[in-house]
């Protein structure tokens, strides 16, 4: 979120708590990025306020209702209000238990890929209007092709981009995988080690596909532990996955740090070919 909108995104986040007879004395922000993540004190709520319109808080919140009977492994709503997005003063806001995060196990990769497995069985019975995986592939291409959305994109880039999502996309797409209701994004950074065990967050980018989709934004050595993957599918996922992080870097509302360079750094991979690395390990180098 731009420096401009945090103050007033703060302001209506604190307000909000006011009005429904919270207790908040300050407001610590956690994570800014294109949504901010606040811990609003001593209520213990966490907050998450976006530009209205630039979210789909409610599909979030439908889908939290949704697991909350199922003892999925996943972050709950507040308690004692109601389970909703709110709109205040131009943001949407999206209250949540506040989780103090403990040190891993230190099993880590096969509690992940246990935690993950686990989700994914809890999501296979909910019945849930979502976007296909592929539908934010062919909106990674739509950017690709949009110079005046991605003017800073070297046309050598923009070719390689474009070539690498549709020929990821035909490959994943002819695999015939069976395909069932995703987290979307279930990188370590979506995953919190609580008290209560590891549990996942924001799932704005949830979707339908292959379950290797989700595994593809993993750690190898978490995604070496999940049973019957198809590897094949798996590693054209994770060329998928780059080459939309890619993408997205090059978007000129983007807000990600640094994120040319990280742009160029994945470009430089998909130029190098195979094995495709996860996020995660081009994050570490």
């Amino acid at each position: 979120m731009k420096a401009e909108f945090v103050s007033r995104a703060m302001l209506a986040a604190t307000a909000l708590a006011a009005q429904l007879h919270l207790q908040v004395d300050d407001a610590v922000v956690i994570q800014n990025s294109n949504k901010l993540a606040l811990h609003l004190l001593p209520c213990d709520v966490f907050a998450r306020v976006a530009l209205i319109g630039q979210e789909v808080a409610a599909l979030e919140v439908e889908l939290a209702l949704r697991l909350a009977g199922t003892a999925s492994p996943v972050a709950a709503l507040a308690p004692h209000v109601e389970p909703r997005v709110y709109e205040r003063d131009g943001f949407a806001v999206t209250l949540w238990t506040y989780y103090e995060v403990v040190a891993p196990d230190l099993d880590w990769p096969g509690a992940y890929a246990d935690v993950l497995q686990r989700l994914h069985t809890r999501m296979r019975g909910v019945e849930i209007t979502s976007p296909h995986f592929l539908d934010r592939v062919v909106e990674a291409e739509r950017l690709v092709t949009q110079r005046d959305e991605t003017p800073a994109l070297a046309e050598a880039d923009r070719h390689l981009l474009l070539s690498t999502l549709q020929n990821a996309r035909e490959r994943t797409h002819s695999r015939g995988a069976a395909e069932q209701l995703l987290h979307g994004e279930p990188h370590p950074g979506n995953l919190l080690n609580t008290r209560d065990g590891l549990l996942f967050i924001n799932f704005e980018t949830c979707c339908r596909g292959p379950i290797e989709f989700d595994v593809a934004h993993v750690p190898e050595e978490v995604s070496a532990r999940y049973p019957d993957l198809d590897q094949v599918l798996l590693a054209e996922c994770r060329r998928l996955v780059l080459a939309m992080v890619a993408a997205w870097r090059w978007d000129i509302l983007d807000e990600f740090p640094d994120g040319h360079q990280h742009g160029r750094n994945i470009l430089t991979l998909l130029r190098q070919g195979p094995p495709w690395p996860t996020l995660g390990a081009l994050a570490a180098e």
